[in-house]
């Protein structure tokens, strides 16, 4: 059975197109084409310009967020982060101009109008973000000069989302999102703000993360001045540029606006991530290092550091020797977050056979393959058949992903873990490794994997 089943993962054929943008560390030299459109025929799991920016700005919970095109891409998009608010939840509800027929050959800006003005009216949001679809693009609409003359009578901003899907990749959406926000950047009273201050960029709240992050901050005496975009406040957004760091999180969405915002307004950023050990410390001790002429923010850093670790650090031991051996394979949106998830999942024992990401740059592929043992597959903008070939050739235990991966995990009879939209737990900070930890353990040895076709014949490093 085990060699019949290492024939068919032969058989699955990858496109010659798509070679480049597939490497195995240790066959051959590194060469890693990236940042280049989808081929067609090739099924991407990544999603549009349009999804781009809709992921972004989606979480600021006090602005309306319409989407000006047909009504499939408003139910495509419909909450989409799952982003968590702890108070307003006007981003909750998906607005659309459900443009028709008639909207195509006519235009659609005088609905456009009409609806802007009646959901600011009834809704009364901080701000409106109108988003662009294919098809207003093909149409050529005038979204910036409606939202202009909207801006105008309600006396908010009405900021155009340049977000046609087919413009580009995924990246572009997020380029699209960081524009759009940098209008709002700039306008809000800072004379209340502290020296010792930052911005959290590329943090989007989806289980809860933004709260425990800004509780450590806080902890440390670092004041929070806004989180872009999690749990965000249009208010917030407004007077951030009186912030003395921006902290990036989530690079391949963010680093755009905080590079904006370093040009017009001075202000330095670092790249960080909050996920496993390693990294959530590193993010707390580089922002410390940061205000050194504060000593006692570094001081209170090491206690927090320390009293965390030693809180999930027992149950953590126990939860690696049952996972020792176990194989991952990861594909994530950005590549700075599959960094982090090697690290923890080597923490708890496991070893990692594939890693991919949606939006990687050469750096960031570079990294991983510095970072990933001899053997391990690693993949630019894959799709769903060469994912299917490699966790069935790897013999992989665990697949963790996004929502459009779980079916292919469940079809190959491995476990999933869910690391981008749809999970309400979180995963960043301490408790968030604590958390990750528990599901991963959870789900590989869950005994349904007995059932599975081939999992007994698959040998080392099957799941059960």
């Amino acid at each position: 059975m085990a060699e019949s089943s290492a024939k068919t993962t032969t058989d699955i054929p990858i496109l010659k197109e798509r070679e480049s943008q597939i490497y195995q560390k240790g066959k051959a030299p590194f060469r890693m084409t990236c940042g280049k459109h989808s081929l067609a025929g090739s099924v991407s799991q990544r999603a549009c310009v349009f999804c781009g920016s809709r992921v972004v700005l989606y979480p600021i919970a006090d602005a309306l967020h319409l989407i000006h095109g047909p009504i499939g891409c408003a139910a495509y998009t419909w909450d989409i982060r799952g982003a968590l608010s702890s108070g307003p939840e006007l981003h909750r509800l998906s607005f659309s101009t459900d443009l028709q027929e008639k909207d195509v050959i006519f235009g659609g800006e005088k609905k456009l109008y009409h609806a802007l003005v009646a959901l600011i009216e009834t809704h009364q949001p901080k701000a409106a973000f109108v988003y662009s679809t294919c098809i207003v693009g093909i149409i050529g609409d005038d979204v910036a000069a409606v939202c202009k003359q909207v801006e105008k009578k309600v006396g908010i901003p009405v900021l155009p989302v340049h977000s046609e899907g087919f413009k580009g990749t995924k990246k572009d959406g997020y380029k699209a999102a960081c524009n759009a926000l940098f209008h709002l950047v700039g306008q809000g009273d800072v004379s209340d703000v502290s020296p010792y201050s930052i911005n959290i960029l590329g943090e989007f709240n989806i289980g809860g993360e933004a709260w425990i992050i800004r509780d450590y901050y806080q902890r440390m005496g670092v004041e929070v001045v806004s989180t872009m975009t999690g749990d965000g406040r249009v208010d917030d957004v407004r007077r951030s540029h009186g912030a003395a760091l921006n902290v990036v999180q989530c690079s391949g969405a963010m680093t755009t606006l905080a590079e904006m915002m370093q040009e017009k307004y001075g202000i330095p950023y670092i790249r960080v991530s909050y996920f496993g050990i390693e990294d959530q410390s590193k993010a707390l001790y580089d922002v410390a290092a940061h205000f050194s002429d504060r000593p006692e923010i570094m001081e209170r850093t090491r206690r927090i550091v320390r009293d965390e670790v030693q809180r999930i650090t027992p149950e953590l031991r126990k939860i690696r020797q049952a996972l020792e051996g176990k194989r991952a394979a990861i594909y994530v949106g950005g590549a700075f977050k599959a960094f982090s998830l090697i690290k923890a999942l080597r923490y708890l024992g496991m070893d990692v056979v594939l890693a991919g990401s949606q939006t990687g740059n050469e750096a960031d592929y570079e990294m991983l393959r510095d970072m990933c043992d001899d053997g391990t597959i690693i993949l630019d903008d894959a799709n769903p058949l060469e994912l299917s070939k490699y966790i069935l050739e790897k013999k992989a235990d665990l697949f963790i992903g996004g929502v459009k991966e779980r079916p292919i995990a469940y079809k190959m009879g491995i476990g999933f873990c869910d690391h981008n939209h749809e999970r309400k737990i979180p995963l960043a900070g301490y408790s968030g490794m604590l958390n990750f930890a528990r599901e991963v353990y959870g789900t590989v040895s869950s005994p349904v994997w007995q059932f599975a076709p081939g999992r007994k014949e698959a040998g080392p490093g099957a799941g059960g």
